[in-house]
């Protein structure tokens, strides 16, 4: 333990968790560390639904996080009844249902916009900040373990800091930070980070010492990634993006090494990384939020040469021989703060390819990739939003049906619209590809249909198209049916107008 608590200053602030969670009280507002399942606190909120359990009386904290937690944090928060709103994202089946009912307030904000507004007191004041380390250096500086998040923001405004000192955490994970943190707005110059292998600020998270309330020794691992394996269409989605990104190659729009990578969160998005694998495409580099499994396979390979990233989420082997053999990595990763990976001035500058999953997209190219039929919360925006503006190349993956050929991804309209057509440049299904740059609307519907929806579908959207040409207009639709397709799915459990025969 004094090996990673090396400032002997806070020898005397180690306490319990249950003792650290009797600091918070009801209606104050935590920071938590954790992005994506990785790099949470662990213990800390843990005790605290417990310890709201035993007092039987109302209690309430608002819950501000870097992504989704892992450690069922949300879930026994949740199912406490002890959060009254959440920002900027979450994963978990028993929050999001708390979500959809209307008992939990959920606030979905773009990942990059978070510290932007805590910075200027937008948002409830941050009471305590409990972010998870690997070590507390000699000078009394953080240095986080596998991911960053809102971290470095929520200890600079907390009035409280408690730091989670993880002992389970790899100390070979010091190092490979680098924290900066911009100044306020109108009063900040450019933010210096020209290429993905730049460090621009410190290993670790500067911290007033008096802040400080407590220390809490933890040993536990993070939770494992629950993504999928690739399927065969998931391979063909990355087999025709490979192959656009082989022609943009070719006429010179690219270079042989591409341009730095992106790619969201979950299995699909996953699953079309991992298809540079068989490319001929070497010396990549990745500027991403979330660094998966197949980054990693990908380093092995000798495919990525650097990669940077807000956090570290992996699958359980993948996480043992990743963090087992973490020196030989070293060298080649670095995890920011999501404001600095999500931060549209660097995504523009380094002009890099984005690719985002889809719920659904309509025939003009909006998407939608928060909300199911349009209400229903699935995890939230995330930083696709933050990409697929700004970036060289905002595309979007999907599989092009869904529950076994009852739903369709691509739609008359998008039942709740993510990202504009004027975001989304390449849409990609395991049909095909659609290359939606310095098209027209009625061009891109064309396009769209034929190129990425299902066949069992394809007649449906034209006939629907040609009705809605009857009716003029630049984005031509037949508003009266513009959802029918969600209404008929749910009263009728498909989204086809009638069931094909069977041959």
């Amino acid at each position: 333990m004094w090996e990673r608590l090396r400032d002997k200053r806070m020898a005397d602030k180690i306490v319990t968790a249950e003792v650290a969670a009797g600091f918070i009280e009801d209606g104050m507002t935590i920071g938590l560390s954790g992005f994506t399942r990785a790099g949470d606190a662990k213990v800390v909120t843990l005790a605290l639904a417990e310890l709201a359990k035993k007092e039987n009386k109302p209690f309430g904290v608002n819950v501000y996080t870097g992504a989704s937690l892992g450690s069922d944090v949300d879930a026994v928060m949740a199912e406490a009844g002890i959060i009254m709103k959440r920002l900027p994202f979450q994963a978990d089946p028993v929050m999001r249902k708390k979500i959809n009912d209307g008992s939990l307030m959920f606030v979905d904000q773009h990942l990059s916009h978070t510290a932007e507004l805590i910075r200027e007191g937008v948002m409830a004041p941050i009471d305590y900040a409990v972010v998870e380390a690997v070590a507390i250096t000699e000078d009394g500086m953080i240095i986080p373990s596998t991911s960053v998040g809102n971290s470095n923001i929520f200890v600079e405004y907390a009035k409280h800091v408690i730091i989670e000192l993880n002992l389970a955490q790899s100390p070979e994970l010091e190092g490979v930070h680098d924290i900066y943190t911009p100044a306020r707005q109108g009063e900040r110059g450019p933010i210096p980070l020209t290429t993905v292998d730049q460090r621009i600020g410190t290993v670790g998270i500067p911290v007033d010492i008096e802040k400080i309330k407590g220390i809490v020794i933890t040993n536990q691992l993070d939770s494992p990634s629950t993504i999928a394996e690739p399927d065969e269409e998931t391979a063909q989605i990355a087999a025709h993006l490979i192959e656009f990104l082989r022609l943009e190659v070719k006429q010179g729009r690219l270079p042989n090494s591409l341009a730095p990578l992106q790619s969201g969160i979950g299995s699909v998005a996953n699953a079309v990384f991992n298809g540079f694998m068989e490319s001929e495409f070497t010396d990549l580099t990745v500027f991403s939020e979330v660094l998966q499994d197949a980054v990693f396979d990908l380093l092995d390979a000798g495919k990525i040469s650097f990669a940077s990233g807000c956090s570290i989420t992996l699958t359980a082997d993948k996480m043992k021989q990743v963090m087992d053999n973490f020196s030989s990595y070293r060298d080649k990763l670095m995890l920011r703060p999501q404001e600095i990976t999500n931060h549209p001035e660097l995504i523009r500058r380094m002009g890099l390819i984005s690719i985002n999953t889809a719920i659904e997209a309509d025939i003009y190219g909006n998407v939608n990739s928060t909300n199911v039929s349009g209400t229903k919360m699935m995890n939230g925006i995330g930083g696709s939003g933050d990409f697929a503006r700004n970036a060289r190349l905002g595309i979007f993956v999907t599989k092009s049906i869904a529950k076994g050929g009852k739903v369709s991804s691509i739609v008359p309209f998008a039942s709740h619209v993510d990202h504009t057509e004027h975001d989304v440049d390449i849409i990609v299904t395991e049909q095909g590809l659609a290359d939606l740059r310095g098209l027209a609307p009625r061009e891109r519907a064309l396009k769209i249909i034929d190129n990425c929806a299902h066949p069992l579908y394809r007649d449906q959207l034209r006939a629907y198209y040609a009705e809605a040409l009857t009716r003029g207009g630049h984005t031509p639709h037949v508003l009266e049916k513009a959802f029918s397709w969600h209404v008929r799915y749910a009263q009728e459990g498909t989204m086809l107008e009638q069931e094909p025969a069977l041959v």
